[in-house]
């Protein structure tokens, strides 16, 4: 069974979807009211599964009348999208920052599940057994080398 972060992810991930602009904004306490959590469990979800990495911008306005707005980023050239994640990477990326990314991969189709699951295998850090801050940039060269690999 999912846990509730998922579930409210997924939630504003289908209304993303539904809008055609892949742009939404939200009051935090009605999001929170409708799934039955205190707010900071909608804070979570936005911060931790709604990151650049994973192809969101999160804009907030705090107040009253404050809202929280998620922004799709959508590429229509995947090389492109490919040269960005490459630059964004640079010079190190830690193990979560990466996963995210491959994943945001996945959810654009430039990998498959399969795919996902080698290159999480080759960049991990029971793989990388080098130490801080060298296993970051390690995994840089090694996911530059295999996003590189898919351009063409």
């Amino acid at each position: 069974m999912s846990n509730i972060s998922d579930v409210i992810e997924a939630y504003l991930k289908k209304t993303l979807e539904k809008n055609s602009e892949n742009i939404i904004e939200i009051k935090r306490s009605v999001i929170a009211d409708q799934f039955e959590c205190v707010p900071s469990q909608i804070n979570y979800v936005i911060n931790t599964r709604f990151t650049v990495e994973r192809g969101y911008i999160v804009e907030s306005k705090r107040g009253g009348g404050g809202y929280i707005r998620i922004i799709r980023i959508t590429h229509e050239d995947k090389a492109k999208l490919i040269d960005e994640i490459i630059a964004m990477i640079q010079p190190s990326v830690s193990q979560q920052a990466a996963a995210d990314i491959l994943e945001r991969m996945l959810e654009e189709e430039l990998i498959s599940e399969r795919e996902l699951k080698i290159m999480v295998s080759a960049i991990h850090r029971n793989t990388l057994a080098l130490q801080l801050p060298i296993r970051d940039e390690m995994r840089t060269r090694i996911l530059t080398a295999m996003l590189s690999a898919l351009k063409y």
